[in-house]
């Protein structure tokens, strides 16, 4: 199975030779326009089509990049290693497939001549038509609903005030749809719908566009069936790195550092900033910041504390800083904000 399309695919490409060359580099442009490096579905997809495949890259290492499009990850011989979200390191083995919504950040290590894989890129709007033919409660509905979510920015609102860190940790709870791992080697159903497809759109025929689609349905509803089979991304060590992160900003927002973090979780600061970033939403120094204000907004309802010392108790010493920071965050004052919720103004 696949001689013929392993065949086909593992000539070098133009992009191939060049880096055999000495030309060691990834040229962005080909992928994107984006300085933040989100791979642009419109250079490789033709208007109206919701579906296509490359082959990988081999021979060099690709940078931390996204797409605008769901990547469905095929190795079809050898292997291939990526990291995703700068947390956990996956190495894929052939018939392994990975599926990763938009946002997911991965990286792809150097691959071998023999270390062949496909990237299929389907736009969100095809599962708009698939979704309807899964089960209601089945893993691989939450990822395309979370898939569905993202693409047309159907954002989650995050809590004000006290409640804030706790919508901080739901939403780093729900993130956990951002990719799943299927071990679908010698499951024959699932290798005929993939050879189907990489035949189908590497000849291009007439009429091919409607089979691709049919065929990546049915391959979803195979792929679906197998829940015994998924390994979701909330198996990883994020999870609880990012809940660590948060318990100690909880009880150490005075003075944490993100130094103090990272050390506590084994990573480096930027590392631990971007897996934040990422999963809770904020970076280290703004959900520090979230926490501050949250416990001065607890201070001015709930006490008579002058304000000059509800700034010193929560770990500011610039006033000005603080006075301008609660309101961008409240949309209101600190004097305001304790005469609204107290009905009066305590000194300051």
């Amino acid at each position: 199975m696949f001689n013929e399309i392993i065949r086909r695919l593992a000539e070098i490409t133009p992009e191939e030779q060049r880096i055999l060359s000495g030309d060691e580099s990834v040229q962005r442009d080909l992928y994107t326009s984006d300085p933040d490096f989100i791979v642009d579905s419109r250079k490789f997809l033709e208007k109206g089509c919701w579906i296509d495949v490359r082959v990988n890259t081999r021979f060099v290492y690709f940078p931390p990049h996204s797409h605008n499009y769901i990547e469905m990850v095929f190795v079809l011989s050898g292997h291939l290693t990526t990291t995703i979200d700068y947390a956990r390191t996956l190495v894929l083995s052939e018939g392994d497939i990975l599926l990763m919504n938009q946002k997911t950040v991965h990286d792809i290590r150097p691959c071998g001549e023999e270390d062949l894989a496909v990237n299929f890129m389907i736009l969100p709007e095809f599962f708009r038509r698939s979704i309807v033919r899964l089960d209601e409660k089945n893993l691989m509905r939450d990822f395309l609903i979370s898939t569905l979510m993202q693409a047309e920015g159907m954002k989650k609102p995050v809590p004000a005030g006290a409640a804030a860190l706790e919508g901080k940790r739901k939403a780093a709870d729900q993130a956990a749809g951002d990719f799943l791992l299927f071990h679908a080697k010698g499951i024959i159903p699932v290798e005929n719908l993939i050879e189907n497809l990489l035949w189908n759109i590497l000849i291009s025929q007439k009429g091919m566009s409607t089979i691709s689609q049919t065929t990546m349905e049915l391959l979803f509803m195979n792929l679906s069936a197998l829940s015994s089979d998924v390994r979701a991304a909330d198996e990883g060590s994020w999870k609880d790195t990012v809940m660590t992160v948060l318990e100690y900003i909880d009880t150490h927002y005075t003075d944490g550092t993100l130094e103090e973090a990272a050390a506590m979780t084994g990573y480096t600061t930027y590392s631990l900033s971007r897996l934040l970033k990422s999963r809770a939403g904020s970076n280290f120094k703004q959900l520090l910041q979230d926490r501050r204000l949250q416990q001065a907004a607890y201070y001015l309802e709930n006490t008579t504390l002058p304000i000059s010392r509800i700034i010193e108790k929560i770990g500011y010493e610039n006033s000005s800083y603080f006075y301008r920071v609660y309101k961008d965050y409240y949309g209101i004052s600190p004097r305001e904000y304790r005469a609204a919720k107290a009905g009066n103004i305590y000194g300051a």
